[in-house]
């Protein structure tokens, strides 16, 4: 969370030793994806994107985390949307159908991860076959996904979907509409998870995580006003769900 005008160096002072916070959920979720693949790996980026997030150059231990092409056998990326095609940090890009199996084989992947993708997911159940069947036998599944009884989420709900693009432009300015896409919030607590990956079939490590008030950082009062909060709250209403499954 680092930001040129010192404002969250305000409020988290350590952001000065290497631009990122104690609270940087990027940083943490994309630490622990790094400290399971391997050299021989093949590894699914679900939800690819352009790469957008990785052209960025403000803090770069953050960045090069993100990047997985080259750390692994072969990174692979699929998207409904065709801004895929642009992202040239894949090893390969593929284009899918809302209502198509993934063009793979079964057990191809020694890792697949999704990183806010799981708000968009309408049918959990098939999804998590998809995933179980991409992967092979002691496979990893990781997500990040924002807590559905998160303040960031919960705000989202109570703003119309027609006025989502609107209001994320004034609370994210360098975000682009074609960007965001409808979210439904069907996999995205620590509950769901456990539902929809059966206990049988996966261990799970999953935890919530606290990504800070990104969504004020213009504010070092209102910053610190929910960092108070938070430190009263318990953990199930945290901001995101970090999931970190492999497969039985």
């Amino acid at each position: 969370m680092a930001n040129e005008n010192g404002k969250v160096a305000g409020v988290y002072p350590e952001v000065g030793a290497g631009g990122f916070s104690r609270v940087d959920g990027t940083v943490d979720f994309y630490a622990r994806i790094n400290a399971l693949i391997r050299p021989e790996m093949r590894v699914l980026d679900l939800g690819a994107g352009r790469g957008a997030q990785l052209e960025k150059t403000d803090v770069p231990y953050r960045v090069n985390l993100q990047k997985l092409r080259g750390k692994v056998a072969e990174l692979v990326g699929v998207d409904v949307d065709e801004a895929v095609l642009e992202n040239r940090f894949m090893d390969k890009t593929v284009v899918v159908g809302l209502e198509d199996s993934l063009p793979f084989a079964d057990s191809s992947f020694d890792l697949v991860y999704a990183d806010w993708v799981l708000e968009h997911v309408s049918e959990p159940d098939r999804f998590v076959r998809e995933v179980k069947r991409l992967l092979k036998p002691g496979g990893w599944f990781c997500a990040r996904t924002p807590n559905y009884w998160g303040m960031t989420a919960v705000g989202a709900r109570l703003v119309p979907e027609s006025a989502h693009a609107a209001v994320l432009k004034k609370l994210q300015p360098g975000r682009q509409e074609r960007d965001i896409f409808p979210k439904v919030y069907k996999l995205n607590t620590q509950r769901a998870v456990r539902q929809f990956f059966s206990r049988d079939e996966w261990d799970n490590f999953s935890y919530m995580h606290y990504a800070g008030p990104q969504y004020v950082e213009w504010s070092p009062i209102l910053m610190r006003v929910v960092n108070l909060a938070f430190r009263f709250l318990p953990g199930a209403l945290y901001t995101n769900v970090h999931i970190f499954l492999r497969k039985k």
